[in-house]
């Protein structure tokens, strides 16, 4: 594959939020963070909203009761796009190392982080990701971003430049993230009943990044987001979180849930490309990160998606005269690029394949 492939995008170059936060003092929030946001607070009374599902790995693998857990994980690809896995065999060794190293890298001084920013025209290092305006409003956040899987697309500045411990956490942790969404994919080809070799054909050789987020505490957090509604335009999304703040909400019904990640939990969400693969069926949910005022929020995504060579669309054997295609077909390398070149902006983007 030629190498300017893997160049999904880029984005504009923007203050470093970790270091403006420190200089930010009471109510003196820059104005490009400031989002008149009618839709910040969370109107419900929470005590009545359902938490997320949780699934339970071990369940779908135990014949006693794996079919009534493979029903409530296709319930909850339907009618949430997200869920809590419990169960979920990871040696929690590499979890926790995995943590302890992303927590070590966004407290190195800002020069050695500044190491692996990203570079011109390229969306993969230490930066933001999406802003394409001088205008836009920004995100009260940082981020790493990497390829990791398949290793030749790995960029020779950025994994090979790190600390051999974080490489060492990040290479264990990617083995195992890829073996766990491949399980997690196959058993949805089996709830769907899909041709599982479909699933396989996509995902089995695809690609795998991550995005480790910092979000640092802000004076006013209603003022200003972490991460804006979106969608992720993925297949598979593996969120991870890194410390105990929370801050993660989903869109259901038209209402803000607050995610409360379980201790040693994943928190799974279905991507774009799975809503297109299963026509519609599965389906992405818009979400976003809130900040807070007393400290830090850590996490990491780890996405899988199809092969960048392979072309993207509804399974075939999901299809029918009694169910059509709903989305159009496209190679997986331009599907990437028309996202990258965007703003991130609630389902927008996979609103433009539908037919």
């Amino acid at each position: 594959m030629e190498p300017n492939l893997t160049k999904l995008g880029s984005s504009l170059k923007v203050p470093i939020v970790q270091e403006l936060a420190k200089k930010t003092i009471s109510g003196t929030i820059p104005p490009r963070y400031v989002r008149p946001d009618p839709d910040h607070l969370i109107h419900s009374d929470l005590s009545s909203v359902p938490g997320i599902p949780i699934i339970s790995m071990q369940n779908l693998f135990d014949k006693d009761s794996m079919d009534s857990e493979l029903d409530k994980l296709h319930n909850a690809c339907q009618e949430w796009g997200f869920f809590q896995l419990i169960n979920h065999g990871v040696e929690s060794e590499v979890v926790e190392k995995m943590k302890f190293e992303i927590q070590e890298f966004f407290n190195l001084p800002i020069e050695e982080k500044n190491k692996f920013s990203q570079e011109t025209g390229d969306v993969e290092g230490y930066g933001q990701a999406f802003v394409v305006s001088e205008e836009q409003k920004l995100d009260w956040a940082d981020l790493f971003f990497i390829l990791t899987l398949p290793t030749y697309l790995r960029k020779p500045h950025l994994i090979p430049k790190l600390p051999a411990s974080f490489r060492v956490a990040i290479e264990a942790y990617a083995t195992e993230m890829k073996i766990l969404a491949m399980k997690i994919l196959n058993q949805m080809a089996k709830a769907l009943h899909m041709k599982d070799e479909e699933m396989r054909m996509l995902f089995e050789e695809g690609m795998q990044s991550m995005r480790m987020n910092y979000y640092p505490p802000c004076p006013q957090p209603e003022l200003v987001i972490g991460l804006c509604p979106h969608s992720d335009a993925v297949g598979l999304t593996i969120l991870l979180q890194i410390n105990e703040m929370e801050g993660l909400q989903i869109k259901k019904d038209g209402t803000w849930i607050p995610v409360v990640p379980l201790p040693s939990a994943f928190v799974i969400n279905i991507g774009d490309i799975l809503e297109v693969v299963t026509n519609g069926t599965y389906r992405s949910i818009e979400h976003r990160a809130t900040v807070n005022s007393e400290k830090e929020r850590l996490s990491i995504a780890t996405f899988l998606s199809p092969k960048l060579d392979g072309d993207l669309g509804p399974a075939p054997s999901l299809m029918s005269p009694e169910s059509p295609a709903k989305f159009k077909n496209i190679g997986v390398a331009d599907y990437f690029k028309g996202y990258f070149s965007k703003k991130l902006d609630g389902k927008s983007y996979i609103d433009s394949m539908r037919i």
